[in-house]
C-alpha cells in the first residue's frame, strides 16, 4: 500500500484536474467559509450554491447575520430543508457577535463550541480559512477511506469511526491542509460515489482493498437501519369575509420549528376529517363557527429522513376572526407568502396560484 504522502500525492495529482470552481473557495474569509459548510449539509453543491449567494447578499457580515430578525433569516432558508441549521446559524453568529467581539475564532475548540458545528465543520473551516492541519471527515470521506482500508466494520459504531478518524489525520500529515481536504472530498463526491463508482479508472483502483476484494458494494458498512415515520397532517384554511386568514407560529421542538403554517389536526390516517371533527376544534381552539368548508381533493407527500408526511388543505369559512393569541396569528390572505414556510405549504400554494390563473 502507498505511504501517507504517496496517497496525498495521488489524490492532489487527481483533484488538478477536476477541481470545482465554487464561489465559497474564491477567498479565505472564515464567515463565508462557515456559512458554507452549513448550508451545504445534506444539501447538494446545485441547490446550495444559491442560497449561499443570497446570505452573503442579504448578510455580508457575521454582524449582519447576528442583528437580523430570526424570521428573516428562516425565510431566506426557506425551501432548503433541515432547519434547525438556520436557527443554529442564527444563534452562532449572535455568539460571535457578542463573546468574539464579532471576528470568527480562528482555534479549532473554539469553533467547535459554536452551536450547530460539529468536528467536521470544525475541521473544514480551519483548513480552508487558516491553513490548519484537521483533517474533515463526511460521508464522501468515510466512504473513501473505508473502501481504500477495506474497513468492513460498521462505520456507524464508535470504534470504527475511531479509526477512520486516526487513519484521516494520519493521511493529512505533511500535506496543503485545505487542497488535501477539498480533494478527498470531491473525490468521494464525483469519483467514489456510494453506488457504481467506475473503479477501473480510478487512480487508487491498484491499491484499493475494497476494489481488490470485491467488496465495493458492501463498504461502507452500517448496522443501524433508519426507521421511518409516516405522519398525516391535516391543513385547515380557516379565512373570513374581510380577507383575514389564520396561520400558525410552529414553536414545538419538532419539523420546521420557527416556521409559520396553518393550524393543523394530526391524525393516526389520511382519512379525510368530517365536520363534526371540525367543528369541535374550530370552537375549542377558536370560539368560531364554520359558515362553509370545502374539502380536500388532493393529497401532498413530503419525505424528510426519518419521516414520511401527507398534507391535505381544508377550506373553512368563518364570520370573522377575531381574539387570536400565540401561538397563532391573524393576517391577510395576501401576506402569508411573505412567511417563512414549510414545503407541504409552498407546494399546496403554487397549485392553488395556478388554479387561479385558470379559473
Amino acid at each position: 500500500m502507498p505511504t501517507q504522502a504517496e496517497f496525498a500525492i495521488q489524490l492532489l495529482q487527481w483533484h488538478k484536474d477536476v477541481d470545482r470552481r465554487l464561489p465559497w473557495k474564491e477567498d479565505k474569509n472564515p464567515y463565508k467559509t462557515w456559512l458554507s459548510e452549513i448550508i451545504m449539509q445534506q444539501t447538494r453543491v446545485a441547490q446550495g450554491t444559491p442560497y449561499y449567494l443570497k446570505f452573503v447578499e442579504a448578510y455580508p457580515t457575521i454582524t449582519d447575520l447576528a442583528d437580523a430578525p430570526e424570521a428573516d433569516v428562516m425565510k431566506l432558508w426557506q425551501g432548503l430543508g433541515y432547519y434547525s441549521r438556520a436557527r443554529n446559524l442564527h444563534h452562532a453568529a449572535k455568539t460571535i457577535r457578542d463573546e468574539f467581539n464579532g471576528q470568527f475564532p480562528t482555534e479549532y475548540d473554539d469553533i467547535l463550541s459554536l452551536k450547530g458545528v460539529g468536528k467536521y465543520t470544525a475541521a473544514a473551516i480551519v483548513s480552508f480559512a487558516y491553513g490548519q492541519e484537521y483533517a474533515v471527515v463526511d460521508g464522501n470521506v468515510i466512504r473513501v477511506l473505508s473502501r481504500y482500508l477495506g474497513i468492513t466494520d460498521a462505520v456507524d459504531h464508535s470504534a470504527t469511526q475511531k479509526l477512520i478518524n486516526q487513519k484521516a489525520t494520519q493521511l493529512i500529515k505533511g500535506s496543503d491542509p485545505a487542497k488535501y481536504n477539498q480533494a478527498i472530498m470531491d473525490f468521494g463526491a464525483t469519483y467514489c460515489t456510494p453506488k457504481s463508482p467506475d473503479c477501473t479508472q480510478c487512480v487508487f483502483s491498484e491499491m484499493c482493498r475494497a476494489h481488490n476484494n470485491g467488496l465495493v458494494a458492501e463498504i461502507p458498512y452500517k448496522a443501524k437501519k433508519i426507521k421511518k415515520r409516516t405522519r398525516y397532517f391535516h391543513y385547515l384554511i380557516i379565512h373570513d369575509n374581510n380577507g383575514n386568514i389564520i396561520i400558525r407560529h410552529r414553536q414545538e421542538k419538532d419539523i420546521w420549528q420557527s416556521l409559520f403554517d396553518y393550524p393543523c389536526i394530526e391524525m393516526e390516517t389520511e382519512d379525510q376529517l368530517n365536520k363534526d371533527s371540525l367543528e369541535k376544534y374550530l370552537s375549542l381552539t377558536f370560539g368560531h363557527k364554520i359558515r362553509e368548508v370545502k374539502y380536500p381533493t388532493k393529497k401532498y407527500k413530503h419525505i424528510l429522513t426519518h419521516q414520511t408526511l401527507f398534507g391535505q388543505f381544508y377550506h373553512v369559512e368563518v364570520d370573522e376572526i377575531t381574539d387570536i393569541s400565540t401561538p397563532f396569528l391573524r393576517v391577510e390572505k395576501s401576506d402569508v407568502e411573505s412567511y417563512a414556510l414549510p414545503v407541504l405549504l409552498t407546494n399546496y400554494l403554487k397549485d392553488e396560484e395556478e388554479l387561479t390563473l385558470f379559473d
